[in-house]
């Protein structure tokens, strides 16, 4: 049986989760000034953070849910958030064209 402590922290795991992949590819998005790099760099670079972040997590969390199940774990750590992550900084946050920055002197 799960305990409640262990669902509450996988929810906060998913959530620190998908910031890590917002700020990844809002990082990706100012930094790169290609069209596609940052996708790209989101795309490969983005799950093996989150994959490392997991496992430190899952160690932590150490839930009877993830036992035996690597698809459900790669699901929760790595999928979903690289998904909700990489929306949100897509669709809710605005481009980075968009802000206006004062002159380098």
């Amino acid at each position: 049986m799960v305990s409640a402590l262990a669902l509450v922290l996988t929810v906060v795991a998913l959530a620190v989760n998908t910031l890590v992949v917002a700020v990844l590819s809002r990082f990706f998005r100012i930094r790169l000034k290609t069209q596609w790099g940052w996708v790209t760099y989101t795309m490969l670079v983005s799950p093996v953070v989150l994959l490392v972040l997991g496992l430190i997590q899952g160690v932590v969390i150490q839930s009877p849910l993830f036992e035996g199940a690597a698809g459900l774990f790669l699901a929760v750590f790595v999928g979903v958030p690289l998904a909700l992550g990489f929306t949100i900084d897509l669709l809710y946050v605005p481009p980075p064209e968009e802000y206006d920055l004062p002159a380098a002197e």
